[in-house]
């Protein structure tokens, strides 16, 4: 198993328990194959260094973890496609 950084930015208006399902979905697939989230800290509302389509704010969410490299290619394929994502970065340690 490898150790991950993932930092999200969400989209700042989304709803409380459409983010919460969302946070909740990518822990899901972490813990997917025995991964282990060693740590997670949202970070909250913060302003943008620059406009991502069209939104100046987002919520910014980071989680260090545990994962088989398959589960961590998986995870970056689901949010590539998730639109409520502005960005994220996945990066093995």
């Amino acid at each position: 198993m490898n150790s991950y950084y993932l930092t999200l930015i969400l989209k700042a208006d989304l709803e409380e328990k459409a983010r919460e399902g969302l946070i909740s979905d990518v822990k899901k697939k972490i813990l997917s194959k025995d991964g282990k989230v060693e740590k997670e800290d949202l970070w909250g509302i913060r302003d943008l260094s620059y406009p991502i389509l069209k939104q100046t704010k987002g919520y910014y969410v980071h989680f260090q973890f545990q994962t088989d490299p398959q589960v961590a290619k998986t995870i970056d394929k689901n949010l590539k496609v998730e639109e409520d994502i502005l960005r994220y970065l996945l990066v093995r340690v």
